[in-house]
């Protein structure tokens, strides 16, 4: 279950700031240098608890061989899935995880239906769907016997309850965009205004560079926003939307071949939201979408995942 806590008031300035500046924060670009006081030595080793394995921080970044830290829990892990394919294709869990649940910066795939992670990677290749980063880039060279390998084994996952707290608050730790386009609290301390934005920290910023299959995050929302999300999501909000679960089930958690929604990243969803809505994501079932976002705006996005995101997977 989620520890939902709700600290002060968004501001009125500080709210109209943030949506001048639009979602371009929910896309976590690099956009200053790394702080020298979180640089690591790539050879230093690392271990995390519970697990046998010792590896260097340049093994954890692995392009094709990302780390498995618990393989008696994986099973059997398909090449593509646990290697890639040199030099087109990184392994799928260096981002998605060997449990399927991503970060931030990634897609949560565990439990998504196979046809639905199908739809998406021929959607990626036809370029009906626009990725930002990479994506587009590796559908063009994958096999359809890569993509089913795939997309059979992170469906046959179940979820996890990825986010621990879910913090409603108008002032965060100053924060920047790290490796693997994660952010962290800043080395040199301070404070920032969250404004209407939706920021999410690892709980443990160790576990988390170190690819730690359930080390969770902390989603910061704006004060409100849980409430006024859960209205938009039940209701569609007198006509601003639709209701969700006319499309993603009753519980949220999908409908035949419709995604779950319930317990998702939201940094994640809100991209979605917004590629929807400026056509990047065009697809089969886009037309589904399209009314759903019409008239929302930044910040009813950033209510709607933030509700979604206290919702158990």
């Amino acid at each position: 279950m989620r520890t939902i806590v709700s600290f002060g008031v968004v501001g009125w300035l500080i709210a109209a700031t943030a949506h001048a500046q639009g979602p371009d924060w929910a896309y976590q670009r690099v956009t200053e240098e790394k702080p020298a006081a979180h640089e690591r030595d790539p050879n230093e080793s690392r271990t995390v608890p519970g697990s046998s394995l010792s590896l260097t921080q340049s093994e954890i970044d692995a392009l094709y061989n990302p780390p498995n830290w618990f393989p008696d829990q994986t099973g059997d892990v398909p090449e593509i899935v646990a290697h890639g394919r040199e030099p087109e294709l990184q392994a799928c869990a260096r981002c998605h995880g060997f449990t399927g649940m991503g970060h931030p910066e990634s897609s949560a795939l565990a439990g998504l239906p196979v046809n639905y992670i199908v739809r998406q990677m021929a959607e990626f290749k036809s370029g009906a769907r626009v990725d930002q980063f990479w994506m587009n880039r590796f559908a063009e060279h994958a096999t359809d016997e890569e993509v089913m390998a795939a997309a059979e084994y992170f469906s046959s996952l179940t979820p996890l309850d990825w986010i621990v707290d879910v913090v409603e608050t108008d002032t965060i730790p100053r924060v920047y965009v790290g490796d693997g386009r994660m952010l962290f609290e800043h080395p040199d301390g301070g404070t920032e205004p969250l404004g209407y934005r939706i920021i999410e920290l690892p709980e443990d910023r160790e576990l988390a560079t170190a690819r730690h299959p359930t080390s969770g995050f902390i989603a910061y929302t704006p004060p409100g926003s849980i409430a006024r999300g859960q209205e938009l999501v039940m209701t569609g909000g007198n006509g601003k939307t639709v209701p969700c679960m006319a499309c993603h089930g009753p519980d949220l958690k999908g409908l035949g071949d419709i995604p779950a929604i319930a317990g998702n990243p939201p940094v994640y969803t809100i991209r979605q939201l917004n590629d929807f809505k400026n056509g990047d994501r065009a697809g089969s079932m886009a037309a589904l979408m399209v009314p759903a976002v019409a008239n929302l705006t930044t910040e009813d996005m950033v209510d709607i995942v933030a509700y979604l995101a206290t919702l158990d997977p």
